[in-house]
């Protein structure tokens, strides 16, 4: 199969429709994940996530990456929610373009499903002979490599591996599980191994509200993250305390003033009412998130924009500003890493991000969040640290 940066099948073999059970209409444009779902049956599937971490590792790194064989159940064909076991042995292997980014990444599976389940235990009343018993010795020697392979590449990325830890136990939002319809996105800068300031945060508050923030600590490293962290709990606890935006942003703006480190902090902060259908924000010199309608039409969030924490000499008010929604819209909020390239005015960025919401505005969130990557060309890193949350209202 041909995967475009966003996980979306491009082309497909006339194998990969046989062994499938799939027609190549079927499996065009779709997304990867829609057209191969998890078996909803099997409470330890895995590989979604493997070969969706997979697939990730090839787009930051640029490099083909080979998994070890594993289940992969797949649909029926005809048989809606009915799924078949499957192994495979899969490589993903990137194709450049040009600009030196990943513009494809080919995806080939070889069906080992018949070779597994028929040497999981010996034929009844026979015994393996040399060629079979070989077989099965190279086969675990092959599985016990790629994943000596696989625990070699953590240990070489291991600052990067507590890094990464250390930022997802500082972003746990224990809220967040609730919105089925959320995605977020976490990805550091290109080339970069450390923690860095970004953040983003959800918070269910009373009367059918809940909260969405984003912000951006300025730096990089352990440093910016424990000033992230400090500045997260501190905004998360404030809008339950006030539970208006503009005020919870007072409260962060006087704290931030004591935080070495966490002047010039850019954040955003918007809170949700899903009975009014209303979205309430204010700035604090953040990008403006974006309200995408289900037309593709967007409005930006830019009418309550003051500037970053401790820029004022002394504290003023900051403002605050709403706007209706309908249901199945969409809510982004991201930071600048996503739409700021150097030697740019920021309108170019808005732009593009406009652009590439309207194209793809009835996918799901999760499709949307891989889509917007890979359109604004950052799936495999970008200069800055980025954070996005796709929230379908």
């Amino acid at each position: 199969m041909v995967l475009g940066p966003d996980l979306v099948i491009a082309d497909v073999n006339e194998a990969a429709c046989r062994v499938t059970g799939r027609t190549r209409e079927d499996l065009l444009g779709r997304y990867l994940f829609d057209a191969f779902p998890e078996n909803p049956a099997d409470p330890d599937a895995e590989g979604v996530r493997n070969l969706h971490a997979s697939l990730q590792r090839v787009l930051r790194s640029k490099e083909p990456d080979t998994m070890a064989p594993q289940k992969y159940d797949i649909p029926v064909a005809d048989q809606p929610g009915e799924f078949e076991e499957r192994w495979w042995s899969a490589i993903n292997t990137p194709v450049l373009g040009p600009d030196g980014q990943v513009k494809w990444i080919i995806h080939r599976g070889e069906d080992v499903t018949e070779f597994i389940l028929s040497h999981r235990r010996p034929r009844e009343g026979t015994a393996p002979s040399n060629a079979e018993a070989m077989e099965v010795e190279l086969y675990a020697r092959a599985r016990e490599l790629r994943q000596l392979n696989e625990e070699l590449r953590q240990a070489h990325a291991r600052e990067h591996q507590v890094a990464v830890t250390l930022q997802e136990a500082m972003l746990h939002s224990p809220h967040l599980a609730r919105h089925r319809d959320t995605a977020v996105r976490y990805l550091p800068a290109a080339g970069s191994l450390n923690v860095c300031g970004d953040w983003y945060e959800v918070v269910d508050l009373p009367e059918n509200r809940f909260a969405v923030a984003v912000g951006d600590v300025v730096g990089h490293g352990l440093e910016a993250a424990a000033v992230m962290g400090m500045l997260r709990s501190a905004l998360s606890a404030s809008v339950r305390a006030v539970e208006e935006p503009a005020g919870a942003l007072d409260i962060l703006g006087l704290y931030a003033r004591y935080v070495e480190g966490a002047m010039a902090t850019t954040v955003v902060q918007a809170v949700v009412d899903t009975r009014a259908r209303r979205i309430t924000y204010s700035s604090a010199g953040h990008p403006p998130p974006v309200l995408l309608h289900q037309d593709g039409t967007c409005d930006l969030l830019d009418q309550a924009t003051d500037p970053p924490l401790g820029a004022r000499p002394t504290p003023v008010p900051r403002p605050q500003a709403d706007l209706p929604y309908t249901p199945g819209d969409t809510l982004v909020l991201y930071t600048d890493g996503l739409i700021e390239r150097r030697g740019e005015d920021i309108d170019a960025g808005l732009q593009r991000l406009t652009n590439a919401l309207a194209r793809h505005a009835r996918h799901s969130p999760e499709r949307l969040a891989d889509a917007l990557l890979a359109q604004l060309g950052v799936s495999s890193g970008a200069r800055d640290d980025i954070a996005l949350i796709v929230v379908r209202l």
